[in-house]
This record gives C-alpha cells, sequence and structure tokens, in this order.
C-alpha cells in the first residue's frame, strides 16, 4: 500500500453489519464523490448524507474542498477542521482502493479549550501590561493597544469628562495611539453617556456606524462595519468608556463578548488605580513644598547657605529642618532656624512642618530667644504630642561689613564659627529641648562675624554619622573642627558643601540619621579701598 492508504476488507468495506459496529461516524466515499458507505453516527451528525447520494449535497463547503484536495492525491496526513452546525468537527481521511473513508471526531471541546486558552493567556498579559505602569496616559495608550491586538481592527478609550473635555485616545491595529481632547457631547452616542457616568452599570450596547459623530470614526481608520461600546468600571467611580471598531458587519460572538466585557473590567480597574496613585502623588507633592528645606538667598548682605539629607534614599523629608525668614527692613534682624525633631520618616516630617508653622506665626516674639521658644513649647505640649525636638535659633542682621548674630541652642549641638584664619569657635550657647517638658530655659550668646566668616549650624546626623575602617566610629565633633579648619574663608555654600560631602563619604552606604545643614556667612565686600587695602567697601544684595 502506498502512505494515506488503508487496506480495507470486502466485508468493512460492503454494506453489511460492520459499519453498524463502528462507534464513530465515518463516511465512505468513493472516486467519484458518492457516498458507499455510512455508519450509524455518521448517519446522526451527518443527517442529509445518505448511501448513494453525492457527498457535496450533505456537508459544508470545507468538508467536500478537503475531499477533493485528497482525491488529487494531495498528502492526507494533515486533517480537515471546521464548523459543523453548533460543533467543530474534524474530519481524518485514509485512502483506500475504492475511495476515501473520512473518519470524523468531535472537537467542540477542543476548540473551546483552544479559545479559552487563547482568551486567558490574552487577560493575563493585558493585566501585566495594564498595571506595569503608574502613568494615567500610558494606561490608556495600553489599553488601546491591547484592545486592537485580539478584539477589534481599532479601538477608542474615553475618559469621563472636566467641564465637557473629554480625553481620548484611538488605536488602529499596527499603529501607534493617537491621543486627543476634545469637547463632545456623549449623550449623541447611544449607551456612551451611560458608561462614562459609570452608575447603573449598562451592559456593551452596538450601534450603527453610519450615525456615530465623526469623533468617534475619525477619516483614515476605514470601512467600520460594527460599533460597540463597553464601559469601563472602575472602583466606586466609572473609569471611561471603550468603543471598539471592526471593519466586518458581523458582530462579536458570545465569547468573545465575554471576553470584550473581562477585558474592560481589567483595564477599568487599572484606570481607576493610575488614576487614584496619580491623584495622591499630586496631594503629596502640593503637602511636601512646605515639608521640603526652602530655597536659601543672600539678604542683605547676609549669606544663607543650606544642605538637607532624609534619612531613607527614598524619601525626600526627614525630621531635621532647616528655616530662614527675611524682613523687608534691613535693620532689622533676619531669623534663621535649624531643628531636629526626635525620629525618622513621615510622622518625624509631619511634626517638623508643624513647629516651622508655629516658628512662622511666632516671628513677632523673634527678637526674645527665650520667650519664643516658651511659646514653642507650650503648643508642642497642648498638641498632645509625644515627640519633642531641638533647635537652634539665631537672629542676624547687617553691622556695617560685619553681621551680628545672636544664638540660641535649644537642647542641641551649639553652632561652630569658621573664621577667615581658619579658627574655629564653638558658640557658648545651650538649652533645654523643646516638647517634653512644661518649662524651658535657655542661654543666648552674641558673636561678630567679620566679612568672609561663616557660622554653622549642624545636626547630629553629622556628628554621629557612622563608619570608618570598621563601620561603627562616629564621625565626631573632633573631625568636624579638623575639616571646618580646612574652610577659612571659604563661601558658606562651599563650606556646607564639603562638610555634607565628608560625613556621607564616612558614612558609606551604611544606615545614617537626616543631616542637615545651615551655613550664616558675612557676605565680603565687592572692593576693597586702595589704602591698606582695608574699608568699609560695599556688600552684594
Amino acid at each position: 500500500m502506498n502512505k494515506g492508504e488503508l487496506d480495507v476488507t470486502p466485508g468493512l468495506a460492503s454494506s453489511g453489519p460492520g459499519w453498524s459496529d463502528v462507534p464513530v461516524p465515518v463516511v465512505v466515499v468513493d472516486h467519484g464523490g458518492t457516498v458507499s458507505e455510512v455508519s450509524p453516527a455518521g448517519r446522526d451528525l451527518l443527517p442529509e448524507v445518505a448511501v448513494g447520494s453525492a457527498l457535496v449535497e450533505g456537508v459544508p463547503a470545507w468538508f467536500w474542498d478537503a475531499h477533493l484536495r485528497v482525491s488529487a492525491g494531495h498528502d492526507v496526513a494533515d486533517a480537515a477542521t471546521g464548523p459543523l452546525g453548533e460543533r467543530v468537527v474534524t474530519a481524518h481521511p485514509v485512502r483506500h482502493a475504492g475511495g476515501v473513508a473520512w473518519w470524523l471526531a468531535d472537537s467542540t471541546a477542543q476548540e473551546h479549550l483552544r479559545l479559552e486558552r487563547r482568551r486567558t493567556e490574552f487577560l493575563t498579559a493585558a493585566s501585566s501590561a495594564l498595571l506595569a505602569s503608574l502613568n494615567p496616559d500610558r494606561c490608556m495608550e495600553m489599553t488601546a493597544e491591547l484592545a486592537t491586538t485580539y478584539l477589534a481592527d481599532a479601538a477608542l478609550v474615553i475618559t469621563p469628562g472636566h467641564q465637557g473635555a473629554h480625553t481620548m485616545v484611538s488605536c488602529s491595529r499596527g499603529e501607534r495611539p493617537v491621543r486627543d481632547r476634545r469637547v463632545i457631547d456623549p449623550e449623541v452616542v447611544p449607551g456612551l453617556g451611560e458608561a462614562l457616568r459609570g452608575f447603573p452599570t449598562v451592559p456593551p450596547r452596538w450601534i450603527e456606524p453610519s450615525g456615530a459623530p465623526e469623533w468617534l470614526v475619525p477619516p483614515g481608520v476605514g470601512a467600520v462595519g460594527s460599533l460597540v461600546v463597553l464601559p469601563l468600571p472602575g472602583h466606586g467611580a466609572p473609569a471611561g468608556a471603550l468603543v471598539l471598531r471592526r471593519r466586518q458587519l458581523a458582530a462579536f460572538s458570545e465569547d468573545e463578548q465575554l471576553c470584550a466585557r473581562l477585558f474592560a473590567a481589567r483595564a477599568g480597574a487599572a484606570l481607576a488605580a493610575v488614576h487614584v496613585h496619580a491623584e495622591q502623588a499630586a496631594i503629596t507633592e502640593v503637602l511636601m513644598r512646605d515639608l521640603l528645606p526652602p530655597p536659601l538667598r543672600e539678604v542683605g548682605g547676609i549669606e544663607f547657605a543650606g544642605r538637607y539629607r532624609a534619612a531613607l534614599d527614598t524619601d525626600q523629608v526627614g525630621g531635621d529642618f532647616y528655616d530662614v525668614h527675611p524682613v523687608d527692613d534691613e535693620r532689622a534682624e533676619t531669623l534663621a532656624v535649624l531643628g531636629d525633631v526626635c525620629g525618622k520618616g513621615l510622622e518625624a516630617a509631619v511634626l517638623t512642618g508643624k513647629i516651622r508653622t508655629t516658628l512662622r506665626a511666632l516671628l513677632p516674639e523673634a527678637d526674645d530667644h527665650g520667650r519664643l521658644l516658651t511659646l514653642l513649647n507650650d503648643a508642642l505640649l497642648s498638641s498632645g504630642n509625644t515627640r519633642f525636638a531641638t533647635l537652634v535659633l539665631a537672629s542676624a542682621v547687617r553691622d556695617g561689613t560685619s553681621v551680628r548674630l545672636r544664638l540660641t541652642a535649644a537642647g542641641h549641638p551649639p553652632p561652630m564659627v569658621v573664621r577667615a584664619s581658619g579658627e574655629v569657635e564653638e558658640v557658648d550657647t545651650s538649652g533645654m529641648l523643646v516638647g517634653l517638658v512644661p518649662t524651658v530655659r535657655s542661654r543666648t550668646a552674641t558673636v561678630t562675624l567679620a566679612p568672609g566668616e561663616t557660622c554653622l549650624l549642624y545636626t547630629d546626623g553629622i556628628t554621629e554619622a557612622r563608619g570608618g575602617p570598621f563601620g561603627a566610629e562616629v564621625f565626631g565633633e573632633e573631625r568636624l573642627r579638623e575639616a571646618l579648619a580646612e574652610c577659612g574663608g571659604l563661601p558658606g555654600e562651599a563650606i556646607v558643601e564639603r562638610i555634607h560631602m565628608l560625613a556621607t563619604q564616612w558614612a558609606g552606604n551604611r544606615v545614617h540619621d537626616d543631616v542637615a545643614l545651615l551655613a550664616i556667612t558675612a557676605a565680603r565686600s565687592q572692593h576693597l579701598s586702595a589704602v591698606g587695602g582695608h574699608g568699609p567697601g560695599r556688600f552684594t544684595r
């Protein structure tokens, strides 16, 4: 026998009782295309096929085409599969001397399984892709792109509008998404207004393409045979609507509609999640503005420079802070504050914000550091807060070419003064921390800075930074003094940069505390008089 041929015995090839014993559908066709034998199961499956009739009259076109190919001598290794009523049938051909015997198998379950696997793979991939980005614009684009890869020839994603303006992303298969924002009336499209409102939940709505507005079917997308609007449900609020466009007139099958609704539900959840994240990020950014250290500038011939670093690299704010409160009158003192709140992270940052706000409200009391600290202490105790803080208050005013400072430490390391010669002095001030006990006491010191000299305020994140050869030794005040001694005459910006760099290098990648530095420098004159190289000069503004 040749390849693909079957040695059919005379008894089985005849109309004898052999075919009645075959439990599967079999149709035997002679070389002329006439049915010669049919098993009982075959007659049940193909009621229009009878012995002596032409095969072409009782089978679907795909079956007859397959028979012609086999009869012409083509390879019969591959079976033919196609629909038969509500079933999916696979026909396996076996050639024999009298023609071809077709063995039929019901593949409906296998086809459903294949479609279900494909749908599951698509939905799984879609979920991963949609949740991969927290950017609302990218999530809309991804929704439109995914819809065109599996569900439709083109897709349009529309979000609920604000004052009539709606954001839309349109995408055709194989092309990049196009973003647009325009004022539209969703009510002119059946089902779209309800989908964008989100309540009550509405099913997919088929609409007539010929009556669709231009923005729903823009030029260049080609012929549209069918349009369907699906809601994108969010978390308690509508995320938008998805419009699918197909070129063919046929509507979605039941399985396709189910897949489209499942995809819309996942896309809606993803869009809702990214919008919530975007809203929270915007709120956080607004609230964070008052918690971040302010930009510093020269005020009335006094230079201010600062550096800040949170304990965790992932945080922007923490428990250390500094502030400078300039005044309009150059003859009045400018209040500068550097502080350290107990703890780290967001909770410490919240108390930091309260302290900075309270100090801003207490600026009229800045002439008396002791009274200001008492009022701040009372405010913290009355708020029921369990955290405390340490502070340094510095009131600075220009006095000729020099700067006069009043400094008060409240439970905080005393500031250090860097003279132009490189000499380093510790300011003789001390006091009790605030927010812990009912009464605070402090001692204020007065310091004069000549042009080019700096007073450095710092938090213990500098001196207590642990590192060194064995990783456990603190940076300490002695190393800070030695580093400052090398900074004589340097601008305040250069001093805080160098100290911050040395402490960071000392700690390396180890866990560290919040760090804050604030340098107050007497600005140098722009030029000196010709007599002896000294004189009153002028200071920059």
